[in-house]
């Protein structure tokens, strides 16, 4: 298998002038991709109540057509899963993956057309793999396998046609045969809805592949590793799989999980995150040392970025790739090939430069803690929890915060719930290494801890291990894309998660 590396090191080095293009050329590439979007849909019923025909340019792209979330398009998206059709795309949708919110037990089902897959995730995965050729061109990683460690939920049928399930799911199902040739493990393994069962499985079928590369949620990942090691009584998954050379990995920061992974797998291998979302593959890191990931400006996707302070108007000011800076926090906007239009994506992303254009998503529109003015995001939070984890010799699996409102005892706090994998040599240690680091990364919430003024020193409480892990099972949501709320700007869910912490507790 080795002598293929050299082949597809060449095919891949041929694929690049097709993204050298439009990496160039970042701004005309978003240009076409809009023109053609507007153009195929023009005729749909979306189209024809928002005038496509009579939209020549982006000014008047947004002046007609609204901003959506997810509510605002959900009844497009109904009348489309009941097997109606040129609703929001003129071709024939069958597909819908099923992405539910973190908070909340509802699901949204985002529509993915031929053209999103094909287009869109299956091209941007192509991409991943030359540009990590391009970096790498002496790689084995095609002569191994590729470890997936997907959703929770199979595909499942809403009628004769329609059918929904995880994106993971949505997308192996659809993809070319030959892709079970270099992924492991086999269809019926990947898409096993109860996860428990579904990890001893991936554990038990994928011992002895030569596994080449990994792909999944850091969490979970994790929790397979360790299972492994304890069925091959092996110290190292580097002694099960010594080919390994690369995991790629999204949906959380891998920040406070990078120093577990290199224990685990106990030699030096690539990481590399990618952005892939239901609504769209949106970037992926090209270099691997370098931070941020590369924008896909020409999968068909068109994105526009709002300024955080513009959230919840109608039409709010939204800014194209010509006018965005570093360093400063958006709102991602999108319009696609899956008939998403202007639609909130949700996350808060940065761009750490512009020339390629690269990006970081540094939290959630909705997980956030803005209770005193201290606009606390999810970035400053892992960068805080990595750092005084280093300086405490701590590991941390999972954490949530939330404020602690004025009050007669005293003024605000955050309330912060940990659980360590290891603990650290001084929980009050790791308390002012945390506050301290916080500091440091944010400026408002420096000013806000000031002499204690506004805000006191953090107050941590650590939970067991396994509590986030089961309060996750008791959601329901226990699986390949659910995770833990990072921060939250009510007291909603850190309170729930107590009182399931103190039952679970107290039951053992």
């Amino acid at each position: 298998m080795k002598l293929l590396s050299p082949a597809i090191s060449r095919l891949a080095r041929l694929r690049m002038w097709r993204i050298e293009s439009w990496i160039n050329h970042p701004v005309a590439a978003q240009r076409e991709v809009l023109q053609d979007l507007v153009t195929t849909a023009q005729y749909t019923q979306f189209g024809h109540q928002y005038q496509f025909e009579k939209l020549f340019n982006l000014r008047e792209f947004k002046n007609s057509v609204p901003v959506h979330e997810y509510d605002d398009i959900k009844p497009y998206i109904e009348r489309m899963m009941q097997g109606e059709e040129n609703v929001l795309w003129p071709t024939p949708v069958k597909w819908f993956a099923k992405s539910s919110g973190t908070t909340s037990d509802k699901s949204k089902f985002i529509p993915l057309s031929d053209e999103s897959m094909k287009d869109g995730h299956y091209k941007a995965s192509k991409d991943v793999l030359t540009l990590y050729y391009n970096n790498f061109p002496s790689s084995n990683l095609l002569t191994g396998k590729g470890l997936v460690i997907g959703g929770s939920h199979t595909v499942s049928p809403l009628n004769e046609e329609i059918q929904f399930g995880d994106l993971s799911a949505v997308l192996m199902q659809n993809a070319p045969f030959w892709t079970n040739w270099i992924r492991t493990p086999e269809l019926s393994v990947l898409l096993m809805d109860e996860w428990e069962s579904k990890i001893e499985k991936l554990a038990a079928t994928t011992i002895k592949e030569n596994v080449t590369s990994i792909s999944g949620v850091p969490t979970w990942s994790l929790v397979l590793f360790r299972r492994i090691l304890e069925l091959s009584g092996k110290q190292s998954i580097s002694e099960i799989w010594p080919e390994l050379e690369l995991f790629l990995h999204g949906g959380v920061s891998f920040v406070p999980y990078r120093e577990q992974f290199e224990q685990l797998i106990g030699k030096p291998i690539n990481y590399l995150e990618m952005y892939n979302a239901s609504e769209g593959f949106f970037a992926a890191q090209d270099q691997p040392n370098q931070d941020g990931m590369l924008l896909f400006a020409d999968h068909g996707i068109f994105y526009e970025f709002m300024p955080i302070e513009e959230y919840g108007k109608k039409f709010p000011n939204t800014i194209g790739l010509n006018k965005v800076e570093t360093g400063k926090n958006y709102a991602l906007i999108i319009s696609t090939n899956g008939g998403l239009w202007r639609y909130i994506v949700g996350d808060t992303i940065q761009f750490t430069s512009l020339s390629p254009f690269r990006i970081k998503v540094t939290g959630r529109l909705k997980h956030f803690i803005n209770a005193f003015g201290e606009e606390l995001i999810v970035d400053n939070t892992d960068k805080a929890i990595a750092l005084a984890s280093e300086q405490t010799g701590a590991v941390v699996n999972e954490y949530t915060a939330a404020p602690i409102y004025f009050n007669h005892t005293g003024n605000g706090a955050h309330e912060w719930l940990l659980e360590f994998e290891k603990e650290p040599s001084s929980l009050n240690d790791f308390v002012y290494e945390l506050d301290t680091a916080l500091k440091n990364l944010n400026s408002d919430y420096e000013a806000k801890r000031h002499k204690n003024i506004a805000l006191r020193l953090p107050f941590v409480h650590p939970v067991k291990k396994g509590t986030f892990h089961e309060w996750l099972r008791s959601k329901g949501k226990l699986g390949g894309q659910h995770k833990v709320p990072r921060l939250s700007n009510s007291r909603d869910l850190i309170e729930e998660i107590i009182r399931f912490k103190n039952s679970y507790e107290a039951e053992r």
